[in-house]
């Protein structure tokens, strides 16, 4: 478990007066470019441990009164069916999704608004469906030539033509079920709009990395290029602020790249751009939170192994290329790190070759490391899921939290009722038979009371796990990786 290396209040507090600033910077209406995940941003935990994955909505609940929030989605993604990888929903339902999850700790969503629509038929049902639940949806269009005719882009055929959103806060967060929805272009459209109606308003983005504040090779911002590998993304000196200030910035290659072009259409709907670098544009006060420097790059260095281990499970399941390897590969050389530095790794593997069969491996917060085997019971991530808790509780290793009794009903539920072929247990219905045990045993309930001291541990499968448990350890908070092989030859696997 990682040492605590950031202050989630201090950020909080900083933040939320960045954002304040600039809204009066822009004379009182300013529409936010939100990236990054607002609800459950576990990369940022990862790598700042003492960061909470919601702290951006905590931070964005502190302006509660003069925010609203416009959700973007493009008609591409909708026709494409185009999914979260986190999640495995489609960008639509994600959607839907989000509303809830605004609504639900009592932010104000004004609208939802479809990017590069043609007519797409999913896109136009989606529309309507939006429509039927009250929920008012716009529509912006293809620019011919975005973003390098600017002349074009700046007028009535361009943004001109799209829908104006009516809004009515003063901050206007504008966010995304993924990347490529076109946040920043409805940001420049809604400048043109307001501009042309007099309304004084302004654009800014939200980024939390990489942190322009910290080096460039700190290995929290190289974590961020290891998340990104598969997007090419690469951190880079700002030159423009270099030139304008005389001091180091860090941002990514694509806000440099698009920046000038940015600001010369910031020029064209105001008359005059208010930044003079990618890096002004930014409200990021995550780096000054940092309290302990050395824990959150210990924490970092780990999250590049995990994203390592990530992309080579890509390769293996066909979502993507061994280049996204062979990046990692360099930004672990780049800080010095091998996957040695995460001791499960070996522990898990080693325990699979001793026994012939997959093995996972955890961490415990004092460094002793816990495995399970596969048995004709248990899985072996149940195995290790149930071996961890007892240790956590100081039951001894003899004690039998799960009786056969209970067990046995289970495994022919799965294989005689379910018609499923594999009768071990997986993690969801270990939990779930410990949890009827508790009733009733003490010992049981001692054990199942250990469940959230598990967020934050490390672990490693010598197999690809399944799905189900998958979810089961990143709902535990445990930072799972595995091996780029699955347990069997077949080509199908759920």
């Amino acid at each position: 478990m990682y040492k605590k290396g950031f202050d989630n209040e201090k950020y909080i507090k900083l933040q939320s007066q960045n954002i304040r600033d600039r809204i009066a910077m822009f004379g009182g209406k300013l529409y936010m470019e939100f990236g990054g995940k607002l609800f459950d941003d576990y990369h940022a935990a990862r790598v700042l441990p003492g960061f909470e994955p919601d702290a951006k909505v905590k931070m964005l609940l502190e302006l509660k009164d003069d925010a609203e929030i416009v959700i973007v989605i493009s008609a591409d993604a909708i026709e494409k069916n185009k999914r979260r990888g986190d999640l495995g929903i489609t960008y639509d339902l994600d959607t839907l999704r989000l509303i809830d999850a605004f609504r639900g700790i009592g932010l104000f969503v004004g609208s939802v608004v479809i990017t590069r629509f043609t007519g797409q038929p999913l896109a136009v049902a989606f529309e309507q469906r939006l429509i039927s639940l009250g929920i008012k949806v716009y529509r912006h269009y293809p620019i011919k030539d975005y973003p390098s005719n600017l002349s074009y882009i700046v007028s009535e055929e361009g943004f001109g033509k799209n829908d104006y959103i009516e809004t009515s806060r003063k901050l206007v967060v504008v966010t995304a079920p993924g990347p490529g929805s076109g946040k920043m272009a409805t940001c420049l459209s809604q400048l043109y709009h307001d501009h042309k109606k007099g309304i004084q308003a302004g654009y800014a983005k939200f980024e939390t990395f990489p942190i322009w504040s910290i080096p460039l090779a700190h290995p929290v911002n190289v974590a961020y290029e290891a998340a990104t590998a598969d997007l090419n993304d690469v951190n880079m000196i700002d030159p423009f602020h270099l030139e304008a200030y005389g001091k180091t910035a860090i941002n990514y290659n694509r806000d440099i790249e698009i920046f000038p072009v940015l600001n010369a259409m910031l020029k064209q709907i105001l008359g005059k751009s208010p930044y003079n670098s990618p890096t002004d544009m930014g409200v990021n006060m995550a780096g000054f939170g940092i309290a302990d420097d050395e824990a959150v790059k210990e924490a970092a260095k780990l999250e590049i192994i995990r994203r390592y281990y990530g992309a080579l499970v890509n390769v293996r399941q066909g979502m993507s290329d061994d280049s996204e390897v062979s990046k990692i590969e360099l930004l672990m050389n780049q800080v010095g790190i091998n996957t040695s530095d995460r001791k499960v790794i070996a522990a898990a593997n080693e325990k699979a070759a001793a026994t012939g069969s997959p093995a996972t491996a955890i961490e415990l917060p004092d460094g002793r490391i816990i495995t399970g085997k596969t048995s004709s019971l248990l899985g072996a991530s149940s195995s290790m899921l149930l071996n961890c808790l007892k240790e956590l509780a100081g039951i001894p290793d003899d004690i039998q939290l799960i009786s056969h009794n209970i067990i046995e009903p289970i495994q022919n539920l799965k294989t005689d009722v379910l018609g499923n072929h594999n009768p071990r247990l997986h993690t969801d219905e270990v939990l779930l038979a410990l949890s009827i045990c508790a009733v009733t045993n003490d010992v049981a309930k001692k054990a199942l009371e250990q469940a959230p001291k598990l967020f934050g541990l490390e672990a490693h499968s010598s197999v690809i796990l399944s799905r189900v448990d998958e979810q089961v350890f990143k709902k535990l908070g445990v930072n799972m990786t595995f091996e780029p092989k699955y347990q069997t030859k077949k080509l199908y696997h759920t």
